[in-house]
Order: structure tokens, then sequence, then C-alpha cells
């Protein structure tokens, strides 16, 4: 079988110094992009991330800092990786609530403006739990009928994802062979941000999603208590929770223009 695709998909998987999306950062990335003519390019780099990477983590990855030593810091590759799935889709496992925010704050770290609304998010782990609650490994066990050799290597899971994705369509005849029907599936929450901090309410309004503001309008709240924005970008939130808040800011101060 082959993927339906009217652009490149690109597959990925990172390898990070911890799980916090807002403080960690990668330390591994390997991309595999597909094309709609069945071309396969892959990449897969090492990164030296700007903070130690905790133990539980090396644990898990088998990467340690010492590895790390000679290769690039993020901000020194970060237009390579921007290029490189430039005009891609977007997949993964468990990317949606992981490796996409984590990639997205190492972006906007390294001033790289990605707009990740360009990009279809396929997120094959949204689709295993809706059909059979289980892990990647199990998913590659129960879909391919393989064990997956050197799980949290990047490049294992990338590759792993993808045939878990193309099997899952082959299995499943109400998933459709369909970028965005994939991602209309893979979408777990009605988020405007990775975070969450900024949901979609029933009439399609952003709405603040936690604190003495939540579920009223953002647009309310930036209208009664303008100050309110100012503590929101001081705070400890993500960074593309605060570029989505400034955006929405940005097309109110556009249209109060257009009034006068």
């Amino acid at each position: 079988m082959k993927l339906k695709l009217t652009k490149p998909l690109a597959f990925f998987d990172l390898e990070t110094t911890g799980i916090n999306i807002v403080t960690d950062q990668i330390v591994e990335i390997s991309i595999l992009k597909i094309s709609p003519n069945g071309k396969e390019e892959t990449k897969t780099m090492r990164i030296k991330p700007t903070i130690p990477i905790s133990p539980e983590a090396s644990r898990v990855t088998g990467i340690y800092i010492e590895d790390l030593v000679d290769c690039p810091a993020f901000k020194e590759v970060a237009h390579e990786i921007s290029h490189f799935i430039e005009g891609c889709d977007l997949a993964g496992f468990n990317s949606n609530k992981f490796d996409v925010p984590i990639l997205v704050e190492e972006f906007l770290r390294a001033g790289v403006d990605f707009d990740i609304y360009k990009h279809k998010l396929i997120d094959a782990q949204v689709i295993f739990h809706k059909m059979e609650q289980r892990t990647l490994g199990a998913a590659y066990k129960f879909y391919c009928n393989k064990d997956l050799i050197d799980a949290h290597s990047a490049e294992a899971d990338t590759r792993a994802t993808y045939e878990v994705l193309m099997a899952q369509i082959e299995k499943y005849t109400e998933l459709k062979n369909d970028i965005n029907e994939l991602a209309k599936f893979s979408t777990h929450s009605n988020n405007v941000d990775f975070a969450g901090r900024i949901v979609y309410n029933d009439k399609g309004e952003e709405v603040f999603n936690f604190g003495k503001h939540k579920a009223v309008s953002v647009e309310e709240v930036l209208k009664k208590e303008p100050g309110y924005y100012n503590w929101l970008m001081n705070a400890d939130f993500p960074l593309f929770t605060k570029k989505v808040l400034t955006a929405i800011k940005l097309r109110m101060a556009f249209a109060n223009s257009k009034i006068i």
C-alpha cells in the first residue's frame, strides 16, 4: 500500500533532556520524509543542549551529555531542519502532545519563524489509543508483527511509527488514506495552543482554560483587563502559548483599526 499524499509527509521523533515541553530541549532528532511519489529521505542528527540531560532521560535513551560534546546546538541546525520539513505535513507517535510542542519551542528559541498552522498533524498514537489502547512497542508488534529493536532510538522509533501508520490504514476501513482526514482523527482536544492554556469553546471562540478567567473569552479578558496580557507574557508559559496570545491581541488591534 502507498500513502495518498498531495505533499510530503515527514515522520519525526525526538529524544530530549526531559519531558517538560516548556524547558526541556532536543538531544536527537530523526526525520523520515515521504514524498507523494514514494521517495524516502532521512535526516538524523544529535544536538548539544544548553541544559543538563536528566538522569531519567539518559537511562531511557542511552544518550549522555558527554556523547554530545562535538554536536551542534539547535540554533546552528534550526534552519536546516526547518528547510527539510518545509512544505511537509508532520507525523509522529505522541507527537501532538510532546514532539511537536518541543520542536516549536526550539524553533522559537532559535528565532526561526516556523508556522505550525501550515502543517497537518498526524499522531499515530492517537489513532492507536482510539482503536487499541497500547504503546509504540505493542503497536509495532500488534500491527506489524515485529519486535521494536532499539526502542527510544529516534531513528528506530521514527521508522516504526511510519510502518505502524501504514498498517493502521490497511487494518481499519474507517480510516481514510487521506492526510486531512487522518489529521482530524489524530486531534485529541480542542486546544488552541499545545499546552491547552487556551482552548476553543462550543462557539469556536478562544477562551482561557486556567485560572481566574477560565472559560472566559480571551478577547473579552484582554479588552477588560489589558494588563493580563503583560502578566502572561512574563509568566512561565510556553513560547508557543505566548505566540498564540500575541496573535489574538494583534488580530484585535487590526479589527479595531479597520473600524476606526
